[in-house]
């Protein structure tokens, strides 16, 4: 995948096997999620459908036409006041890391909840995970926040962070 070319697309239910295959192993292998179970297609299927219904981008990043990972934002909270805040989440193929996707994808992303007129998005990072700090990071968002041990996966207690931007600001990579 180095020096290909990389591209940003809308995700589609057809796109669940290729999701559920990298999510699944995160999963089994990684805190970056705390689900413990594998996920299967029709349930992957049904999240992309009710993230598009609520009107939120959820993109693919393919490179030389090759599935490479995914992003998308969902809702916060279900309160209303909440409506110009949005979770993002980006999972990317370990093929992919460290060659710009995960910034192309977000800043995609970023422009697409821009034009719905979110204002806020939010990152929730299991810590540690300094790469992931650092995409949020070098995207302008900042940390705001910190649970310890707030949940327990490989019988082992884990932090999560909470990195805030501001997609209203004048910051140049927001």
């Amino acid at each position: 995948m180095i020096g290909a070319a990389a591209t940003v697309r809308q995700a589609s239910g057809a796109d669940a096997g290729l999701i559920v295959e990298l999510y699944n192993q995160y999963v089994l292998q990684s805190t970056a999620t705390f689900e413990e179970e594998p996920v299967d297609a029709p349930g992957m299927t049904s999240r992309i459908a009710r993230i598009q219904e609520a009107g939120l981008p959820w993109l693919i990043a393919e490179i030389d036409g090759e599935f490479a990972g995914y992003a998308y934002g969902a809702p916060w909270h279900g309160r209303s006041a909440y409506r110009h805040a949005i979770e993002v989440s980006i999972y990317l193929d370990h093929r992919a890391m460290g060659q710009g996707t995960g910034t192309l994808l977000y800043r995609a992303l970023f422009t697409a909840l821009r034009q719905r007129d979110i204002k806020t998005v939010i990152g929730v990072i299991a810590l540690p995970n300094d790469a992931s700090v650092a995409l949020h990071e070098k995207l302008g968002l900042r940390k705001a926040g910190q649970l310890d041990r707030i949940g327990l996966k490989f019988g082992r207690w884990i932090d999560v962070g909470f990195w805030q931007g501001r997609l209203d600001s004048q910051e140049p990579d927001l």
